[in-house]
């Protein structure tokens, strides 16, 4: 995998190997979303439509569990890890899932919500 990003972080500072954009693959993506804590992460992203870090998460797993939902979700392109001090941030890379799979994501995200809606979820 190569780093999302072009530009070289501080020295010293941790970095996470993310798939470059043209890296991501549809069964990759689709795989991650089908998990409903990752896609419960994903959810909570697109409505935050802002960085949040791991701890602002209540996830029904261990801690340990959660990490490795946060790195699929990392190593399969959807969102974006930095680290920020001792804080792991995570965003939603949108703008690489819209490029490449048009629509996708929203749809995705309106079918979680009518089937959390019918099932009586939040």
């Amino acid at each position: 995998m190569t780093p999302a990003s072009t530009t070289d972080p501080a020295a010293g500072a941790r970095t996470l190997p993310h798939p470059a954009r043209e890296e991501i693959r549809l069964e990759a993506v689709l795989h991650a979303l089908s998990d409903p804590v990752r896609l419960c992460v994903v959810r909570e992203l697109a409505a935050a439509e802002a960085e949040l870090t791991c701890s602002c998460f209540d996830l029904p797993v261990t801690k340990s569990t959660t990490t490795h939902h946060f790195r699929v979700l990392r190593e399969s392109g959807i969102v974006q890890q930095t680290y920020r001090g001792t804080s792991k941030m995570n965003g939603l890379r949108r703008d690489d899932l819209d490029a490449l799979f048009p629509g996708l994501l929203d749809r995705i995200l309106e079918a979680a919500a009518c089937q959390a809606a019918r099932l009586g979820e939040s």
